[in-house]
């Protein structure tokens, strides 16, 4: 198996602060959390930003200042949103990849998302997919549904994708794939030999998910993002003790952490 690499998806767009006190909302404080998860085992940041009211952004700006200061006092590889929030604009969303960070989110295909529509139809897709290769920025294909991976792979024959590719598959949006064994294992018999891939999954799905990600030799993405939860009631402190939690269970099952540099080397992203 190749070495573990750990994404830690920091804030997300969805969780408020009224849902946890524990959710970094500026761009000092992401980058301060982010610092926390590096020092912790995680290898990529997965980011969004929060405007001064806590909102959702895209703001470029705002993305900008986080990595500068992540860039500053970590060696993390850095993944932007272009998923943003439900009802953003393409404009609004693509507003980091021109910041042509390490990597980026790339959702392949629509979904229903609890009780609204997370919109990606295949022109948008498309754009998305010329915007990184224009500013060389690495996807990472996020599959909340099998059509996802076959729409990705559909891209790659348009040239519009590179192989390998790299996978995130987000299991228990309400509205997407169950996260369950037999789901992820049926997607990672979708995937071309030689990707790399990730499972995410959210809430009370997280722990067993990530766990199931480490023994079958893939990756695992934790975060507030995905989960405010430590144990059932109980929230984490942070995302440092979900990051750490993945450490301690990789370490029991003889599962060595990718560095950092060791992680841009699986992703393809030192040349």
């Amino acid at each position: 198996m190749d070495k573990l690499m750990i994404t830690a998806a920091l804030v997300g767009a969805e969780v408020s602060p009224e849902d946890t006190p524990y959710l970094p909302l500026s761009p000092r404080e992401i980058a301060d959390e982010a610092q926390r998860v590096y020092e912790a085992g995680a290898a990529i940041v997965h980011l969004h930003m929060r405007d001064q009211a806590g909102n959702s952004s895209q703001n470029r700006t705002l993305f900008a200042e986080a990595i500068s200061y992540i860039k500053a006092e970590t060696d993390l590889i850095v993944q932007v949103s272009t998923g943003g929030a439900v009802g953003m604009t393409a404009k609004e969303r693509l507003q980091p990849v021109t910041l042509s960070p390490e990597m980026a989110s790339l959702s392949t295909g629509s979904v229903n998302f609890g009780v609204e529509v997370f919109s990606n139809p295949l022109p948008m897709v498309r754009a998305f997919a010329k915007a990184c290769r224009e500013y060389h920025v690495k996807p990472e294909i996020e599959v909340f549904d099998s059509g996802m991976v076959t729409t990705a792979l559909s891209l790659v024959k348009e040239g519009l994708l590179t192989e390998p590719l790299h996978f995130n598959f987000v299991l228990g949006v309400p509205g997407g794939m169950a996260a369950t064994a037999k789901n992820l294992l049926f997607l990672l018999d979708l995937i071309p030999v030689g990707s790399t891939w990730t499972v995410s999954a959210i809430g009370r799905h997280q722990l067993p998910m990530n766990t199931l990600g480490i023994l079958l030799g893939g990756h695992v993405r934790t975060g507030l993002e995905d989960n405010i939860f430590y144990t059932k009631g109980v929230l984490a402190q942070g995302n440092v003790p979900l990051v750490k939690r993945l450490v301690n269970i990789a370490q029991e099952l003889g599962r060595p952490l990718a560095s950092v540099a060791e992680a841009r080397v699986l992703l393809g992203l030192v040349h």
